[in-house]
């Protein structure tokens, strides 16, 4: 991972990783949570002793329950140091987990991906929760073993038929539990694979809401996204089910085994083998032996760790994004691409890596039936010129812009910035070197200030208001309630006005070369005309990347690259190609030739 090491799907591997992961990340509360542990286990073996004590000690005639009140004493302080390193430990677990698997998925490109929704990654990620109280959960487990030893041994001591009469019960219960555990596992299995979809299909049709609401849809969307509920229900109440049968026959269990046990210890009173004090202890020590039984808990958190972890290990095992250690040269901004093949795979969406500003939700070729969008493209795009990337719906051109600025790796071939292959450049050295700007800007940051000058270190007021003053935006802005310091949860935006803000992050610092993918499809012709009359003149001397669908935007360009079936078909001026009758039918025979 770019950026220093970070978490990996192998680490995710089996519970034994993810526990060393968890103590790695939480040494200290780790030795807390274990000592607390520890010391809780043995103030439990020491109190029915304890109380056995204090119980001949009262028909004696002696006082006895000074040490009984000191164990008492002890077991409230272990039990809360234990539950407040659990939490500790386990909040910094998480939050290492979730900001492992945030970042992977922001690398990897995820909104780029059918595989993994947003609201799959959404429902995949409370499995940190859960694997961040592995720890917790293993020495739950490991104290009802060692209790349970302890009780065992315990009894023993006091007469050995307890013991035979307690281990006879033994077999019987571990055979339920693990049963059990393998049960569970594949169910819980099952059921966060369809928890998982449910949540994808409902943020889908979050995101379509206008549509559904317009094209009056919305029962049968209701319908498409509750489709797994059936099959979710069933798996739900397989797992009780399972855990239904497991339960009742360790709990009539559990008392069987109690009752056999107090009846030999009550044979032994009889017989004066054992005091009454003892056999209170005994009543004592059978219970705590039986804590083996209560290994269920532990043992069903356990199984939810093991299923939600290989889901999160599913997200960190993708390939990271473009990008490598190499530094970036200085330069003019020249751009090379030499026989690049990017594929489509799976009709799987390109051109959605993320890196800073490419958390936009971009324009994106779709090549359906996994062929070729760009196919053996040689390409050389002078420094300092404006070049306009032309060609009809799936030619290629937003995956062509995606790897110009390093967003997205070819298949085969390479592209060169400087001279430096852009997949082999480190990413935060290409995003200080290269901006885009995209049709639907996201809008990130807390008010519109921070809105532009997102990705930007240290920029200045008067530096966002240029760029805002460049693409036409200031006087908008100032109209807003706050001007440039209004939430943005407070700025009703029209499609043009979000995509000035959007340009107006692309241009607020000087970068060598600007990425524009179909980032003025929303302005009126006058805005773009402005817009393009800034690209074209006041940012003269960078190099400029426009994908266009308008003849005006080719025309004010040096250069028009036309891509066409993923190859470049022609590049030249705007005059020149214009005398071509297929060129002009990318625009529309209609639209009257504007001069440059």
């Amino acid at each position: 991972m770019k950026g220093g090491r970070g978490l990996t799907a192998h680490e995710l591997g089996t519970p034994a990783r993810v526990l060393l992961y968890s103590v790695r990340r939480a040494p200290w509360w780790t030795v807390v949570s274990v000592v607390s542990r520890v010391a809780g286990i043995a103030v439990a073996l020491a109190f029915p002793a304890a109380l056995a004590r204090a119980v001949d000690a009262a028909l004696g005639g002696a006082p006895g329950l000074v040490w009984l009140g000191s164990l008492i004493g002890a077991a409230l302080l272990t039990g809360a140091l234990e539950v407040w390193a659990a939490a500790a430990g386990g909040i910094a677990v998480e939050v290492s987990l979730r900001r492992g698997v945030i970042r992977r998925v922001l690398e990897a490109g995820i909104p780029g991906r059918r595989r993994f929704s947003s609201g799959d990654v959404g429902s995949r990620l409370v499995s940190a929760s859960e694997a961040a109280n592995l720890v917790s959960i293993v020495l739950s487990a490991l104290g009802a073993v060692a209790l349970s030893a302890g009780g065992l041994v315990a009894l023993a001591l006091i007469d050995w038929w307890l013991a035979v009469a307690f281990v006879v019960c033994v077999p019987v219960a571990t055979v339920l539990v693990r049963r059990f555990v393998a049960e569970t596992t594949g169910l819980m299995r099952s059921y966060r694979r369809l928890q998982g979809d449910l949540s994808a299909r409902l943020v889908e049709a979050l995101t379509g809401a206008r549509t559904i609401q317009a094209g009056g849809t919305l029962d049968r969307e209701v319908e498409r996204v509750l489709a797994p509920l059936p099959e979710l229900g069933a798996a739900g109440r397989a797992t009780w089910e399972a855990q239904r049968r497991t339960v009742w026959k360790v709990g009539l269990l559990a008392p069987l085994t109690e009752v056999v046990v107090l009846a030999v210890a009550g044979v032994g009173v009889s017989d004066g083998r054992i005091t009454a004090g003892s056999w209170v202890a005994v009543a004592g020590y059978v219970t705590i032996a039986l804590g083996l039984l209560n290994v269920v808990d532990p043992l069903m958190g356990l199984a939810h760790v093991r299923v939600g972890t290989a889901r999160l290990a599913e997200v960190l095992s993708l390939p990271a994004g473009p990008g490598g250690p190499r530094a970036l040269p200085d330069g003019p901004g020249a751009i090379t691409f030499r026989s690049v093949t990017v594929h489509a795979r799976d009709g799987a969406v390109l051109g959605g890596s993320v890196a800073i500003d490419a958390r936009d939700e971009g324009s994106v070729s779709v090549c359906a039936g996994g062929g070729a969008v760009l196919d053996g493209v040689d390409l050389d795009i002078p420094p300092g010129l404006a070049v306009a990337v032309v060609g009809r719906s799936g030619a290629g051109k937003s995956t062509l812009a995606a790897l110009a600025g390093g967003l997205l790796r070819p298949d085969r071939g390479e592209v060169l910035l400087d001279g430096a292959d852009v997949a082999e450049v480190c990413p935060e050295e290409l995003r200080r070197a290269v901006a885009y700007a995209f049709e639907r800007p996201a809008l990130l940051g807390d008010t519109v200030h921070d809105m532009i000058a997102y990705g930007s270190v240290d920029v200045s007021r008067e530096e966002v208001e240029l760029a805002a003053l460049r693409v036409s935006a200031d006087g908008f802005i100032r109209r807003l309630p706050d001007g440039y310091d209004t939430a943005l949860d407070r700025v009703p935006l029209s499609g043009g006005e979000a995509q000035r803000l959007g340009l107006a992050r692309a241009v607020v610092r000087e970068r060598r070369v600007l990425i524009l993918d179909d980032a003025t499809s929303s302005l009126d012709t006058a805005t773009e005309a402005e817009v393009t009359m800034t690209l074209t003149r006041l940012l003269a001397g960078r190099t400029r990347i426009v994908v266009a669908h308008r003849a005006a935007t080719a025309a004010r360009t040096d250069l028009v690259v036309w891509l066409e079936d993923g190859r470049v078909r022609a590049t030249g001026p705007h005059d020149l190609l214009w005398r071509e009758p297929d060129y002009r039918a990318l625009f529309g025979e209609a639209v009257p030739r504007e001069p440059a």
